[in-house]
């Protein structure tokens, strides 16, 4: 007789039971004053701000001590740990330094019948905090079941920015629904099923296409679009036939160190920009003055070369999955539109004009930078609904080619001011940088023709070299750092630009 054995692998589970606590009606015992009790108060104050909490500490740092003043329902008690802390409380939060400290306050707390949580040590926790995200009514937990915080903590970032702010109208949408729905449970559930329905269904032959793809479509017939205008601008009077095959060969033969120079300024400033979502044009530009290039030859070049740069730049952001299309798709037309009508003015008026508007937008600027510095050691990082991103991408196209430079400072750093999360703020004002360049030179060429090719060039084969490994690191970077990064560039920029207004550079 033959017995067949089979053996089954059981996958480890996530074995966690998800609830959503009252805490209102509860008591919570925190124990420690320092940065990580301000982190767990924080939590929990931002969840259920009318908790009754008592906080246990030998000390309390500055931030923990203005948190209780402004939160009637905090009670700090200024003394060491007892048994007696742990009596009149449901639940207790141990965020002490110590670990030994911490596994004998885990004991007492046990010992009276309390769920525990003990800070960066899940095996002594009976519940673990969450990354939550938030959108008015609706609240999702995000649990790694203790593995991996810092993946909860991406989780989060992605699902804050992608699901949309709407969906707490639906929410309430829903709810009248309900509420008008005749029959007992059963009947009700089935109207609701049918009615909702459609959220989960498209009607007719669904389309396989890609999501995205779009995108690099239109990209790729923006840059054919490109390469036959400066074709069409090389075979007309400008640069004639033979005139122009002279010129390359004149340019292959006589390439010195000043065009090396041009390749590593390009890779500095794709870095740069393509990390932190600003400062190509700072960057090279600051470059460029210092090896003595002339300034009309370093803005006409800057603008040609930022196409290139910024298309691999945004292609890379969108490969790391660093783009909100929702926020692309709302940047697009309005930065595309500002960008035609800067150039074209700067190109009527001349440069003068623009040296007026720049030390406006740089004062904006320096505000703007010292405000997102702020919000890096803020704990509490309040997010706002931006209502006019469409105007915000308008002058910052504008500006940018009017002004000679901004699309990054005022757009980057207004989103980010509201509490956008950097990285998918960068991506997705990259991307749209490569339109608005593409858009701002191509008005450029037809009013003013093409020049100083070795500098373009250059610029060109450093931004490309540098694009995908400044996209790699946005996604990388902690969020304060990426803050400090993002606010400390828009100070140095706006001061730039201030000083020289009034005849310091």
């Amino acid at each position: 007789m033959n017995l067949n054995m089979t053996t089954t692998t059981i996958k480890e589970q996530n074995e966690l039971f998800p609830v959503f606590l009252k805490l209102e009606h509860l008591t919570v015992l925190v124990v420690g004053g320092g940065n990580v009790g301000l982190e767990k108060l924080t939590a929990l104050l931002q969840n259920s701000p009318r908790t009754t909490i008592k906080v246990v500490a030998i000390q309390f740092n500055e931030a923990l001590l203005q948190l209780a003043q402004e939160h009637h329902n905090i009670a700090l008690v200024p003394k060491a740990f007892s048994a007696e802390d742990v009596i009149g409380a449901d639940i207790v939060i141990v965020a002490v330094n110590d670990r030994e400290a911490s596994h004998q306050i885990c004991r007492e707390a046990k010992r009276q019948g309390k769920l525990v949580n003990v800070a960066d040590t899940p095996d002594l926790c009976d519940f673990y905090l969450g990354s939550i995200v938030r959108k008015g009514n609706l609240k999702i937990a995000i649990s790694t079941n203790g593995k991996s915080p810092t993946m909860a903590k991406r989780l989060k970032e992605t699902f804050q920015e992608t699901l949309p702010e709407e969906l707490d109208q639906v929410l309430d949408n829903l709810q009248q629904i309900r509420y008008r729905l005749k029959g007992d449970f059963a009947a009700k559930v089935t109207q609701l099923n049918d009615i909702t329905k459609v959220m989960a269904t498209t009607p007719g032959k669904p389309k396989k296409r890609k999501s995205g793809s779009w995108v690099i479509a239109l990209a790729s017939g923006g840059i054919i679009a490109l390469l036959f205008t400066v074709l069409g601008l090389l075979l007309s009077a400008y640069i004639p036939v033979q005139e122009m095959v002279g010129q390359t060969g004149q340019f292959l033969q006589n390439i010195d160190s000043l065009f090396y120079w041009m390749i590593v300024a390009g890779f500095v400033a794709q870095m740069v920009d393509g990390a932190l979502g600003m400062g190509y044009g700072v960057t090279c530009t600051t470059i460029l003055m210092s090896l003595g290039v002339n300034l009309p030859a370093i803005s006409g070049s800057i603008h040609t070369a930022e196409i290139f740069s910024s298309g691999a730049s945004g292609y890379s952001h969108y490969k790391f999955g660093n783009v909100n299309m929702k926020l692309f798709k709302v940047l697009l037309i309005p930065g595309v539109l500002g960008a035609i009508l800067g150039a074209y003015l700067l190109s009527v008026v001349g440069e003068e004009y623009a040296n007026y508007v720049r030390p406006i937008l740089a004062t904006y600027t320096l505000i703007l930078g010292a405000r997102i510095i702020y919000t890096a050691f803020r704990k509490n990082k309040e997010r706002k609904k931006i209502k006019k991103a469409g105007w915000l991408a308008g002058a910052g196209g504008f500006l940018d080619s009017f002004g000679g430079g901004g699309w990054g400072p005022l757009v980057t750093s207004t989103l980010i001011s509201k509490g956008r999360t950097p990285r998918f703020v960068i991506g997705s004002v990259s991307i749209t940088e490569f339109f608005v360049a593409l858009a701002s030179s191509l008005t450029f060429f037809f009013m003013l023709g093409l020049s100083h090719l070795h500098i373009i060039l250059g610029l060109i084969l450093g931004g490309l070299i540098a694009a995908p490994l400044a996209a790699r690191l946005a996604g990388r970077l902690p969020m304060k750092t990426m803050f400090i990064a993002v606010g400390s560039l828009v100070i140095i920029w706006s001061l730039r630009i201030l000083l020289k207004a009034v005849g310091v550079f």
